[in-house]
């Protein structure tokens, strides 16, 4: 029999297992760090330009093309939305009429503030208490709920809510849908000023 340290690192009692636990561990500690990622925050765009200002965006005629696809990136949805906002002071109306690729249409009106220092509120009809928005650059992140109806009855459905200025004229928008913390699925908007 060779002595241990003679005998090649494969053939070594124990060194598969040793090997698997090491490869777990790694594993375990590559998934770990990848679950502890921040999550961006409106200060990570601050450099960004153009500086997104919902008072100048959302001012006179919009529309948005956007679908909804669910938690296995499915397309369940499209639809169409004009847009009319208007301001007065630091308040607005941003009135939505959405229509369906099914032909269903739907009608929300928010009710928005700006609190100065890129924080905004906003009310609707379907929104479950304020919606809370921050902004930083080019960008805007509104956290909020809405109350859904599905199947007859209304479910509450949490959004994290994404904007981003790409030009005068050009937004993207991009909101995760989650309910107990669970991803449901995700809104995908281009909203373009007329």
């Amino acid at each position: 029999m060779k002595p241990t340290c003679l005998t090649p690192a494969a053939h070594r009692p124990g060194a598969t297992a040793r090997r698997h636990a090491l490869t777990a561990c790694l594993m375990a500690v590559a998934l770990l760090g990848a679950g502890c990622a921040s999550a961006p925050v409106p200060a990570d765009y601050a450099a960004e330009k153009p500086v997104l200002d919902l008072k100048t965006y959302f001012n006179g005629e919009l529309t948005a093309h956007g679908l909804f696809t669910d938690r296995a990136g499915k397309v369940q949805r499209r639809f169409t939305v004009a847009m009319t906002g208007t301001w007065d002071g630091n308040d607005g109306t941003l009135d939505e009429r959405f229509t369906y690729s099914d032909g269903k249409t739907e009608h929300r009106v928010w009710r928005l503030t700006d609190l100065g220092g890129g924080r905004y509120l906003g009310r609707a009809g379907d929104v479950v208490g304020t919606a809370e928005g921050h902004a930083a650059g080019n960008a805007l992140n509104w956290r909020y709920t809405l109350r859904l109806p599905v199947d007859g009855k209304d479910i509450e459905v949490q959004f994290d809510d994404w904007m981003y200025l790409m030009d005068d004229r050009v937004m993207l928008n991009k909101a995760q849908m989650s309910k107990f913390g669970i991803h449901l699925g995700e809104v995908t908007l281009a909203f373009q000023r007329k």
